[in-house]
């Protein structure tokens, strides 16, 4: 999957799982609005051949926490971004791996994101020494 026109102004490549590639197909045939735009998320209301923009994500994110009664502050977009670096460090995925998916230039910035995962740093911790473990 070709994703472009980023902050950066790049355009990466990542792969894309077949579930993934299976909903996508579904939003376009099933439920994507009729529409001349190029755009693979559009509108749903009108203006409806508008692409969705960040600001309409963030307001979805925003309504969707209301609805679960979290406050409207918790993290935004962000949440998820963390929550996924962190499921993909759970399932074993390597910092390099989160960075790619997530489009960080940076493994500190992906560090930042993926919450270290105890369970999996206790069993390649060395015992203290002198103690019994």
């Amino acid at each position: 999957m070709r994703i472009r026109a980023t902050k950066c102004k790049r355009t990466d490549l990542l792969p894309l799982p077949v579930q993934t590639g299976r909903a996508l197909f579904d939003y376009v045939r099933f439920g994507r609005p009729q529409t001349s735009s190029r755009a693979l998320f559009v509108r749903h209301r009108a203006p409806f051949d508008r692409p969705v923009t960040p600001a309409v994500v963030s307001s979805a994110i925003r309504l969707a926490y209301a609805r679960c009664g979290w406050p409207s502050s918790s993290m935004g977009t962000h949440l998820l971004r963390h929550t996924a670096a962190s499921r993909m460090l759970g399932n074993g995925a390597s910092l390099k791996d989160i960075a790619d998916v997530l489009r960080h230039r940076s493994i500190n910035t992906t560090m930042i994101y993926a919450k270290v995962d105890f369970r999996r740093l206790a069993a390649v911790v060395s015992p203290w020494p002198g103690s019994r473990s």
